[in-house]
């Protein structure tokens, strides 16, 4: 196309992605997959590439997500909750190792965590000498919206920590965890609300989001929810060498974790995990949307995180 067209279409692209961003985050009623609208994103990112001169100061390009809902309180992250990059291909995933490897030396020592993408409510969760304090939602990346009475109804979140050796607590800590509903319970919850009349849940997501978003805290803990965590923001008293360090410490305070991440040597590694969890994908009991891939070295994270 030519730039009069790309101009056109990047105008209709951000409009477009504006309106999908406010179905999501402000409305809990998505019209697209997360696919969809990552290809969307990654249209509207070619295309600012290619003219650089464009103002792009207003771009959906240019932010995190989207503003908060104002039904509850805001909190801010003590660490940004910042958004996933994408692979739609086994050589993009390469070219990510690659990236890695140029940025780091080309003998790094890479190792990685692999773990499904829940289809749920990201969260964050922060803990005060083991005891939990406040949670919110992932909002824009930095601000969320409170709603911690909502968690507490989550009968697989504890709500104390369980010390390490030696009664060891952080003083404080952000746990990052998403809610969502396993597919059964899903099931089943849709089946009670048609029986009562009710309109049922699009998809599992939909049904947790409205479920942690409502201002009765009665009606959520009638709701099945679940939860799984998947790591910290910032941590304070204590110190970590690895992401699978961390794991296994909420692990061992208590917090449920999935039992489907894994600990990966290589790249080569985590393709063979993508393709273990594609054949696994309609057995498992939640929803998916994809898998997460984390360099292990928190160091390496933010070393990487400074460049990149």
């Amino acid at each position: 196309m030519d730039r009069s067209q790309a101009l056109k279409r990047i105008s209709e692209l951000r409009d477009l992605i504006e309106y999908h961003n406010r179905r999501y985050y402000q409305l809990d009623d998505p019209e697209i997959s997360d696919h969809e609208y990552d290809r969307l994103m990654r249209e509207l990112m070619e295309l600012e590439e290619r003219y650089p001169d464009i103002d792009r100061t207003a771009s959906p390009t240019q932010r995190v997500g989207a503003t908060p809902l104002e039904k509850f309180s805001t909190v801010t992250h003590l660490t940004p909750m910042l958004s996933l990059g994408n692979a739609f291909s086994e050589e993009e995933v390469a070219d990510f190792d690659e990236r890695l490897r140029r940025l780091l030396g080309e003998k790094a020592d890479l190792d990685f965590v692999a773990e499904p993408k829940i289809d749920g409510v990201a969260i964050n969760l922060v803990f005060e000498k083991g005891i939990f304090i406040v949670g919110c939602t992932r909002g824009d990346g930095f601000t969320g919206e409170d709603v911690t009475q909502n968690l507490r109804t989550i009968r697989t979140l504890p709500l104390k920590m369980k010390p390490l050796d030696r009664k060891r607590f952080p003083d404080r800590i952000e746990i990052r965890g998403e809610v969502y509903l396993e597919k059964d319970a899903f099931r089943r919850l849709n089946e009670r609300r048609a029986e009562q009349g009710e309109s049922p849940f699009a998809n599992p997501r939909n049904a947790a989001a409205g479920s942690l978003r409502q201002l009765d805290p009665r009606i959520t803990a009638k709701r099945p929810l679940n939860i799984f965590c998947y790591g910290a923001g910032i941590i304070q008293g204590m110190s970590f060498s690895t992401h699978w360090d961390v794991l296994r410490a909420l692990q061992e305070w208590g917090f449920p974790t999935n039992p489907d991440i894994r600990h990966v040597r290589d790249i080569q590694g985590c393709i063979a995990y993508y393709h273990h969890v594609e054949s696994a994908r309609e057995k498992l009991p939640y929803e998916i949307d994809g898998i997460v891939l984390k360099v292990n070295s928190l160091s390496l994270q933010d070393r990487l995180g400074m460049v990149s």
